[in-house]
Parts: structure tokens; sequence; C-alpha cells
């Protein structure tokens, strides 16, 4: 966001006052002129590689995201077969999915070949399983490099005690399962983590990976996962995509050069592409003060963005509604019956209850990892594309939370039922016609 007439606004003069009037508060804004710039800036560092980008959904899986992503030009990395359902939904082909889930059963597998999609296998079992059941199939191998890299233990997922991806030591079993089977080798792959910073991690990663490949005759490419460090705080450092483009792209020729045919080299870039698009925008319900500390509660909480409380993450918090105003010293906390702490002791120009604060760096992990604890409503999603914002999900309301709950007959009194169901709709009716009256 940029202020201009004193007020914050998104690309194209979209304001962000305006658009918590419109649609209400809280609510996710992802602004598509960023992740485009984002997904050039990234193609043009590789200049002269055969290049794909497939996005790693998970970060944010709204559909009309999706199919915006889609347009740009990238392909689709999904870890469950509903992200596959979702991207097939967005308009992706099947040969433009890269299926890579971890540990799933063989059903889930089949379904995935059965809509036809790119399978990426990361364990022993499921592989000979699929060379069993599926020989004729192209699959993709993960293998695990046995590199701790990541900004966090949670997200360090190439180490040699991960979950994930097959020991790059146990490469010779993987070979006599690929030759007793026949099963068709078509990509090699690797994630080491989240948050890297360093392109030598890559550059390291880049060697055991490009020895992998050696021993599969038949590849069509080889993927590097992702995991670029994106700046959260100002003046943040973060992963140098220029360097890293020509330093990995110059390596990648000359692997090419070894193996003896062109391939394709992939990335499968997130929070990369969406993290700096989004903002998440929240009201101030109460200003408290204790004897040593300045609380500003809001009206959100875990429920809607659990990073800072599961990943100890830092967003940048600040003042939508006083663009111009004197910073004051405050922790910024949420509604849920816990500690659910954003931001602690930060500089925020001075906060009234009802003023408008935003989150920054909300576009990844953020959505897709809320919830309905407390039985909170999820909030509503606005994507702005050239200069006009789209409402692309409806906040919940409390027919979403009954949508799936199945009431036994004769177990509820029926009139508690009706009080239950309607009480909530005469509180919406109320709120709105408040904001009417208001506007």
């Amino acid at each position: 966001m940029e202020i201009i007439d004193n007020q914050y606004c998104l690309s194209g003069g979209v304001r962000a006052l305006d658009l918590v009037e419109r649609y209400g508060c809280p609510i996710y804004v992802y602004d598509t002129a960023v992740i485009e710039q984002k997904y050039k800036q990234f193609m043009n560092a590789f200049e002269g590689v055969n290049l794909k980008l497939n996005y790693a959904c998970k970060a944010l899986s709204n559909v009309n995201i999706l199919r915006f992503i889609k347009k740009l030009g990238a392909g689709l990395d999904a870890v469950s077969i509903q992200e596959v359902m979702l991207g097939l939904h967005a308009g992706f082909a099947p040969d433009e999915i890269l299926y890579t889930p971890n540990g799933v059963s063989i059903e889930e597998m089949a379904e995935a070949i059965r809509l036809g999609v790119k399978v990426n296998v990361d364990n022993i079992s499921t592989l000979e399983q699929f060379g069993h059941h599926f020989p004729n199939y192209p699959v993709c191998i993960r293998i695990n490099p046995h590199i701790m890299a990541g900004g966090n233990s949670k997200i360090s997922v190439g180490h040699i005690d991960s979950k994930f991806g097959i020991s790059v030591h146990q490469l010779p079993l993987v070979q006599r399962i690929v030759e007793a089977t026949g099963v068709h080798v078509e990509g090699i792959h690797m994630h080491t983590g989240s948050d890297i910073l360093d392109a030598e991690v890559f550059l390291l990663g880049a060697e055991v990976l490009f020895g992998a490949a050696m021993a599969f005759p038949d590849l069509d490419y080889v993927d590097f996962g992702s995991g670029f460090k994106v700046p959260y705080k100002p003046n943040d450092i973060s992963t140098d995509i220029e360097d890293l483009g020509k330093r990995i792209g110059e390596r990648f020729h000359t692997f090419c050069k070894e193996y003896g045919k062109e391939l394709t080299l992939k990335f499968e870039p997130g929070k990369y592409l969406v993290s700096e698009s989004g903002y998440f925008l929240v009201k101030t319900n109460v200003v408290k003060q204790t004897m040593s500390t300045v609380f500003a509660h809001v009206d959100s909480g875990l429920n809607h963005l659990i990073r800072p409380m599961f990943y100890d993450s830092y967003h940048e918090i600040f003042n939508v509604s006083k663009p111009e105003g004197k910073s004051r010293i405050y922790t910024v906390v949420g509604y849920i019956c816990e500690t659910d702490t954003f931001g602690v002791n930060r500089k925020i120009s001075e906060i009234q209850e009802g003023d408008i604060l935003a989150f920054k760096n909300a576009g990844a992990y953020c959505y897709s990892m809320s919830s309905n604890y407390n039985s909170r409503f999820r909030p509503a999603e606005v994507m702005i594309y050239e200069g006009q914002d789209y409402l692309i999900r409806e906040q919940e309301d409390f027919q979403d939370l009954l949508r799936h709950q199945v009431e036994v007959d004769g177990l509820l009194d029926d009139k508690v039922g009706q009080l239950g169901t309607e009480q909530p709709n005469l509180l919406g009716e109320k709120i709105e016609q408040k904001r009417k009256a208001e506007r």
C-alpha cells in the first residue's frame, strides 16, 4: 500500500478504508499487480533457461487467484487431491499440475492418476506400490538431500530426520525398484525448506539433485521446489532472485550438457508470489492499558491469522485510519479465549477504538490456515485486479457453522434450536442497519 491524498491505497488507487466500508471487517485483500510483478521478476532472472514455475497453491488457494496465476503462465503444485481438484476447476490442464503429497494412501494416488495429473512420489513404499499398480504411468521422485535449511525448524523439510522425500542415500534401492517394475521416471524433485536466503543453499542442493538425476536416463525435468525468503520488516533482507537465477542458470546449462539432453528447470514458489500481495484488515475493538502495556484488541485472532503464534512470524502492522498519526507503542492482540498476540511493543500511529489496522505479508499461509476456532466466522477475501476490487469469498455466517453438522431428531428441543438459528441472524440485521445509518 501507499499513501495517496492521506489515504492508504492499493494499486489503481483503490482505498483500503473504502474496502472495509464495502465488505466489512476483518477482511483479506490481495493485489494482483504485486503477484504479476513477482512472477515476471522470477522469470526474467532465469533468462535463457527452459523454466517453468508451478505455483504452490497451499499458500493461497482461492480459485480466482489460481486463475490469475494460470493466466500469467504458471503451472500448479498441489499437495492434496483436493488441491488437484481446485486446480482443475480453476482451468489448469492435468499435465500442468504436479501432485506432491506426503504419506497419503495408494487410493489417493490412484485418484490423482485417474485425473491425469503429474505425480511426485516421496517414499519407497509408495514407489513400490506405484510401480506394481501403475507401471506405465510416468512419475517424479522426490529425494531428501539431507540439507538443513529454512527460517524455522517447522519449515525445514530437507534434513536427515525429515518425513519428506526419499533419502539420497537410498537411490540404489530406488533404481532397483524402477528396474524391477519398469516404472518411467520423468522427473526428479527436492525441497529443502522455506525462508532460504542464501543462493549457496540452492547450489549445494543442485549438486545433490543433479547427481541423483544422472541415475535416470529419461528425465524431462528437474524440480528445485521453493523456499525463497521474502521481506517481512522494513529494510528486511530477502532472497536475491537475480543472483540465484544467474548462478543456478549457469550450473543448469552445464548439467544439461553433461546429461546429454535439454531439460526443463522447475521451481514451486508459493510465498514468493503471493505473500507481499496480501493485507489483512481488522478493526480495533478495545484499547486497554495495564501497568506496563497498552493493548490494542482487534476483531480477529489466531483463528484468522495463526502464523505469528505458530511460527513466531513477524507481520508489520500499521494504522490505516491514521496514515500520518503520531506513533505510540502497542501490543496487538486478538479476541480468542487464549493468548493470540500478533505483535509485541510495535510502533504504530496512535490507535483509537474503531480504527482499522492492516497486517502486511498476509497473502501466503494466512487465510489458507484459518479456522472456525471459538466458532468464529472466517473472513471475506477481496482481489484487486486492474484497479478494481472484486469480492472473491464471502464472509461466513451462522449457517456455515451448521452446514455439515447433523442434528439428531429427538435429542434437541425444537424451540431452543430455532432460537439458536435466529439470534445471529437478528444480530446481523442490527449490525447491517447500523452500518447503513452510519453511511
